[in-house]
């Protein structure tokens, strides 16, 4: 068994998508898609990857990297991979071994890592070695072409009464010319209210534009925002993402309302725009995930039809005391 460094090639690529569909099989990532997260990568991330070869054959994938909204130098993120077939024989816990060498010259204080709540041998590998529950969030999947929305017009008509309108970011985009920066306002504000395992940290507008704006898998007219027409002031959106690997699948990005805008209806009228416009695309499936502690939203998707499968769950190990 060796372990080597990826060396970011097409062969590689493909193994580290190959490890990743065995073992989530419902999660499809595209080469061009890893490409684009590698190419706009924020530059002081630190971050390696490694694959294990048995016989020629690539067999586990592992890495460290750091994220740029939850910034901290000695934050770091690590994953682990392993063909179901070549579980139980070492390599994860070589391949940990390994990364904490990797990791070593950097000093880090934390460690962060997830697994699905029905892989009991993932979840076990990181209880086994310190880490503990930090945060579960539910994935939850709408089927779309089903989907009646005639129970919700009614609520979503509240936020009409309060003088909001719903339009997309393909639909700004041509009338607003500031519209990629208030995007980015609105957006950020936003997340700032999402549950998280550590301090926020703002990217920035132009990460945002590379990132985000460039992604090709951006859906601007299935990005809808929220508008106070006394004052043309944007108070909430609901984002749909595509998906390379799954062209009958999309992602929900941040779906949220400004505070002093929230029990309006506007939540509810952002997503029923959205299923919509997924309805009409010939959209299958919709996914979403939500931190077990944000009611607010998960009543929303609960209500709307969406069925939880099994949650993610985010583990911390912490290595030395912040404050030292």
């Amino acid at each position: 068994m060796t372990i080597r460094p990826d060396t970011l090639s097409e062969a590689d690529y493909a193994a580290r998508i190959a490890i990743s569909h065995a073992c989530y099989p419902d999660y499809v990532e595209t080469i061009e898609e890893m490409r684009f997260s590698d190419a706009n990568r924020d530059p002081k991330i630190k971050w390696a990857r490694f694959l294990v070869e048995r016989d020629g054959k690539v067999i586990a994938a592992g890495g460290y990297s750091q994220s740029t909204d939850m910034y901290h130098p000695q934050k770091f993120g690590i994953s682990i991979s392993v063909l179901p077939e070549h579980e139980g024989q070492g390599i994860g816990k070589a391949l940990y071994a390994h990364l904490l060498d990797a990791l070593a010259p950097h000093d880090p204080i934390l460690l962060r890592s997830n697994a699905r709540e029905d892989k009991p041998r993932a979840l076990r590998f990181l209880t086994d070695r310190g880490f503990t529950e930090a945060m579960r969030e539910w994935e939850s999947r709408l089927a779309t072409q089903t989907f009646d929305p005639a129970p919700f017009v009614e609520a979503a008509r509240k936020a009409t009464d309060a003088g909001i309108t719903v339009q997309s970011v393909g639909e700004l985009a041509k009338a607003v010319p500031d519209w990629k920066q208030r995007l980015k306002e609105l957006d950020w504000t936003l997340t700032l209210d999402i549950p998280a395992t550590d301090v926020l940290t703002d990217p920035g507008f132009e990460h945002f534009e590379k990132t985000t704006l460039s992604n090709p898998d951006f859906l601007p007219e299935a990005w809808f925002i929220a508008i106070d027409s006394d004052g043309d002031h944007w108070v909430g959106e609901s984002a749909l993402w595509k998906s390379a690997g799954e062209p009958d699948v999309l992602y929900v990005g941040v779906t949220g309302v400004r505070r002093e805008y929230r029990r309006k209806g506007i939540a509810t009228a952002l997503k029923l725009a959205a299923v919509q416009w997924a309805k009409d695309a010939g959209i299958r499936e919709i996914r979403t995930w939500n931190a077990q502690q944000n009611r607010a939203m998960l009543s929303i998707n609960e209500a709307l039809g969406f069925e939880k499968i099994p949650a993610w769950i985010s583990y911390e190990k912490n290595l030395k005391d912040e404050t030292k």
